[in-house]
């Protein structure tokens, strides 16, 4: 697909989702990169701010079958892999297949159910596949999480194992509207008449793999890629980390950098691409010295800190040889 074409397809599906969450274009932006660069996305925030409202929205203007799995103390990972069951017609045990059989799953309040079962999700995230019982089973593709959580100090939540966190691309919040924001959505409730909001598809799966297909063909020039590596190895040297970001937040930096370019219309990334992406990319994968944690030092002020060190490359090369 070309450039041009998908850069219009995505923003048609942004148009879309926005019928339905208000005011969050910036963030929806970064929550549709990471899906077109093929990764899941965290949605970190207080409870009641459109996160849930996104995610399905999301799924509608891709096309993508959606599912949603509550995430709750007692969530066992079978009931989000599937589990055999035995047919009594055939004297036989078939496979049930559970709700991550989906193009889209939402994992709604992830941090609520204890590491078990969130490590349920680790072979399906990384591989696009389950294994139950020794046999495993692929997933259909497009195959994205978008997972919500709330903050950890709230009564009942469980933090994400690091490793967990490794396979979000990106971690975001929407935060508060404004008060104009709000009246909108309380506007938009009185006309609708209705709780349920419905937005129209734009893209199917092969429409979104189409794009994501482009998305793999924007160009990343060996100054901005090396740019986004000398970040997240900064991170590994700050005085405030415990531990910084491994190789796949480079990875990460670059692959949604190129998605960002691409919402932009262009077939190649700048800096600054890498440079606003740095803190929902990178943050996530950094874990601050616990002798630090009185003194409100965060995994995002660490990030802030680096991306204000590093010095920015010089961006006249960062277009394809030839143009």
């Amino acid at each position: 697909m070309p450039v041009n074409e998908a850069t219009e397809a995505a923003h048609r599906v942004l148009d879309q989702v926005e019928r339905a969450v208000v005011g969050k274009r910036a963030q929806l932006t970064q929550v549709l990169a990471g899906v077109l660069a093929g990764g899941h996305v965290l949605l970190e925030d207080l409870p009641g701010l459109g996160k849930t409202l996104a995610a399905r929205t999301l799924s509608q203007a891709l096309g993508l079958r959606f599912t949603r799995a509550q995430f709750t103390p007692d969530l066992l990972p079978s009931d989000l892999t599937g589990s055999y069951l035995f047919n009594q017609n055939t004297g036989e045990f078939t496979f049930r297949e559970g709700p991550i059989f989906t193009g889209l799953l939402l994992a709604d309040e992830i941090n609520r159910t204890p590491p078990k079962t969130q490590s349920a999700l680790l072979e399906a995230m990384q591989e696009h596949q389950v294994t139950v019982e020794g046999h495993t089973f692929g997933l259909p593709r497009p195959f994205h999480v978008l997972a919500t959580a709330n903050p950890i100090e709230h009564e009942g939540t469980y933090p994400l194992p690091e490793a967990q966190l490794d396979r979000f691309l990106l971690r975001l919040s929407f935060g508060h509207p404004t008060v104009d924001q709000e009246w909108e959505v309380v506007q938009r409730r009185i006309a609708r008449r209705t709780e349920d909001q419905h937005v129209d598809a734009v893209l199917d799966a092969e429409g979104l793999l189409a794009v994501q297909a482009t998305v793999e063909g924007v160009h990343v020039a060996e100054s901005v890629g090396r740019y986004a590596v000398a970040l997240a190895s900064a991170t590994r040297h700050h005085a405030s980390a415990l531990v910084g970001a491994s190789p796949r937040g480079s990875l990460a930096l670059v692959t949604v950098a190129r998605a960002m370019a691409l919402l932009d219309g262009r077939d190649f990334v700048i800096p600054e691409d890498v440079k606003a992406l740095a803190i929902p990319a990178l943050a996530h994968r950094v874990s601050v010295r616990p002798e630090l944690w009185l003194n409100n030092v965060t995994s995002e002020a660490i990030v802030g800190s680096v991306v204000e060190q590093v010095p920015v490359p010089d961006a006249s090369d960062v277009r394809p040889s030839g143009r």
